[in-house]
């Protein structure tokens, strides 16, 4: 089904959105009502009466109210007074609530139902006490966006440095994705400065001769390979794209090395000369990523033993010896000396045990005398303790040191 549709802009250069028209005559740059999402709204077409089938559009489309009369005409001049009156209350109250934060444009809705206000800022805000502020003065719905340094400049209308007025403030509705690829493949030097517009980023118009530049690099041969030409064989010295020409270092018979420049369509791939060619620089690119690689592997390497270094640093705390091993060795070790002393202390483990000192809480924790002892012998006496507890009991054991 065809209907018939017209596109209208609510701010310069800003998005189209199409509406259907209905019985209106309407032409170009007529200035339209028209209802929104967020309510009524002022605008001017800017995309003709056109006859376009209704499935192209996945949502309905919202039909133009009227041509703008004289009262509309008015209420629109005084709704932009009343956003440049919104500015000084914006920053004043922003200042007054400590927000790091820079107006860019106020927009009041048409039927004053709704104001917004777009700013900049560093990063994210608590804005919401400024809002509140803000509805208490205006009497209306308050919304906040916080915008980037490309829409800042769109809405600027500021010069480029090509001299004219930016791209994006004149005519462009929608920002297109921007690499440095596209810089690169048109031999545009990466200095910043030359290749960044007003607002910091990558220039727009690098998009422009893409596609241009993508077609004809394809059919052109790569700095270096060899070519034949209509006077000979040579290397390509430069390429130049805009003009599809190729720039030829030829030898020529007396020893000396000529540039000389073809078209496309003259220049051939010379056989062997130029496999080897593309050989070479396949093994210099080849070479290249094994040396990245191989740094990637060392500086990996060197990481995994800096870890290694601090594991094993960190071992002897895991690792700690068994506490009740470490007291069988002291007990064992006590043990020889005391033979050796010819039994010194044999008389004072008559009433203790075999005579080590224990820690005061393990006393504490364990009073139950002959069982303390008990346990203090297998502990520290090792073998010999259990030796002792399956020979005969002596009479008196464990009180020869009191009698």
């Amino acid at each position: 089904m065809k209907i018939k549709i017209v596109g209208v802009r609510f701010r310069p250069a800003a998005k189209i959105y199409y509406f259907k028209v209905g019985e209106l005559a309407l032409a170009l740059h007529d200035h339209v009502v028209v209802e929104t999402a967020q309510g009524i709204e002022y605008g001017e077409v800017v995309v003709g009466p056109r006859d376009i089938d209704d499935a192209t559009f996945k949502r309905a489309l919202k039909p133009v109210k009227r041509v703008a009369t004289e009262k509309d005409e008015r209420t629109h001049a005084s709704l932009l007074e009343k956003e440049n009156q919104a500015r000084q209350i914006f920053e004043d109250r922003a200042q007054t609530h400590h927000l790091d934060m820079h107006l860019v444009d106020v927009e009041f809705t048409f039927d004053h139902r709704k104001a917004i206000f777009y700013f900049t800022a560093d990063g994210r805000l608590d804005f919401r006490q400024l809002v509140r502020d803000l509805a208490s003065t205006f009497h209306l719905r308050i919304e906040l966006r916080q915008i980037g340094v490309r829409d800042e400049t769109k809405m600027f209308h500021t010069l480029g440095i090509c001299g004219r007025t930016t791209c994006c403030s004149s005519w462009m509705s929608d920002f297109r994705p921007v690499s440095i690829k596209m810089a690169k493949e048109q031999g545009m030097s990466l200095n910043s400065t030359k290749i960044s517009g007003v607002c910091g980023r990558l220039l727009c118009c690098l998009t422009y001769e893409d596609p241009f530049y993508h077609e004809v690099t394809r059919k052109m041969p790569r700095v270096g390979n060899w070519v034949t030409t209509p006077e000979g064989e040579g290397q390509v010295y430069r390429l130049n794209v805009l003009e599809e020409k190729v720039v030829v270092k030829m030898q020529t018979d007396d020893d000396e090395t000529e540039i000389k420049t073809f078209g496309v369509d003259e220049v051939v791939k010379s056989g062997d000369k130029h496999v080897l060619a593309n050989n070479r620089r396949q093994q210099r690119e080849k070479e290249e990523r094994q040396k990245e690689q191989q740094k990637g592997e060392n500086s990996k390497t060197t990481a995994e033993e800096g870890k290694a270094e601090g594991g094993e640093k960190a071992a002897p705390a895991h690792n700690k010896p068994n506490r009740k091993h470490t007291r069988n060795k002291n007990a064992s070790s006590k043990a020889a000396k005391s033979q050796n002393r010819g039994g010194a202390d044999e008389d004072k483990s008559g009433g203790k045990g075999d005579g080590s000192r224990e820690p005061r809480h393990r006393k504490r924790r364990h009073r139950g005398g002959r069982k303390h002892n008990n346990r203090q012998g297998k502990a520290k006496g090792g073998d010999k303790s259990r030796e002792a507890q399956n020979a005969p009991k002596r009479e008196g054991n464990g009180q020869s040191g009191k009698s």
